[in-house]
């Protein structure tokens, strides 16, 4: 029987490893001919994740939980150098060290915290971590949420500004996620007492409703960019990502309806 460790571990791995890797990509495409330091180091973490990527399609679910458990520990080192690498050229940027470059502050942020988040999942599930409490529920949504504001923001200022219908869009978008960060962080501060099945439920069903709808807008941006039919600076694999993330955010919000409904 598979060990729900390894499963989990695998799963996390397989997302967030190629995430990582484009995050490094998308860094490299953002710098100018003067940056190129810092573009070979983005390049070292492609190839980087792109190498815990070969070694993680030698595991299964049914492989040794300690052999997992050690690959866990090398691909946390990874995520913990490139969110090192990423609040390096945050830091650069905000100094005014770095001219020039389309990597927005919020943008080499937000990377960045999705390397953290990535780094502690590897650390939660070594320590044996695996089913969601009800405080986890509440600051993964806050997490998460801010991530899906912050993809709207960074869609309605990379559209041409002619597209003035899908620019009101993402402005929509993002207005809706500030507030749901805001109501999060509220819910955040009422902890313990917030923690009840009935509040939770209805958190997440909020959410979820929220995030599905921003699911099929980055869907349908995606398949416009692919087919050429809108005016933008997105790259084609950067709106794939955000629609994965997306995805990836609703799978997380089933997971913890699931585990309500145990309760």
């Amino acid at each position: 029987m598979a060990n729900p460790i390894v499963a989990r571990s695998l799963d996390e791995i397989q997302f967030w490893s190629r995430i990582m890797k484009e995050h490094a990509l998308f860094l490299s495409l953002g710098f100018t001919y003067e940056h190129q330091q810092l573009i070979d180091e983005a390049n070292q973490f492609i190839t980087l994740f792109e190498r815990i990527e070969e070694r993680l399609a030698r595991f299964t679910v049914n492989s040794d939980l300690r052999q997992v458990q050690a690959f866990n520990t090398e691909v946390y080192q990874a995520a913990a150098a490139i969110w090192s690498y990423k609040r390096k050229v945050l830091g650069l940027t905000l100094r005014c060290e770095i001219r020039g470059s389309n990597n927005y502050p919020l943008l080499v942020d937000h990377i960045s915290r999705e390397a953290a988040y990535f780094a502690n999942r590897l650390k939660e599930l070594n320590e044996g971590k695996l089913a969601p409490t009800q405080d986890a529920i509440i600051e993964e949504n806050v997490f998460f949420l801010k991530i899906m504001a912050d993809h709207a923001k960074f869609i309605g200022h990379l559209l041409d500004p002619s597209e003035r219908k899908l620019v009101e869009q993402a402005r929509e978008f993002s207005h809706d996620f500030d507030q749901l960060v805001f109501q999060a962080i509220d819910l955040d501060s009422m902890r313990p007492q917030s923690e009840t099945e009935p509040i939770l439920s209805q958190f997440l069903d909020q959410n979820k409703v929220s995030v599905a709808s921003l699911r099929d807008f980055k869907k349908t941006a995606r398949e416009l960019i692919e087919a050429c039919r809108i005016k933008s600076n997105i790259h084609p694999l950067l709106a794939d990502h955000t629609f994965r993330e997306a995805e990836r955010f609703l799978e997380i919000i089933d997971l913890f309806e699931s585990s309500l409904e145990r309760t």
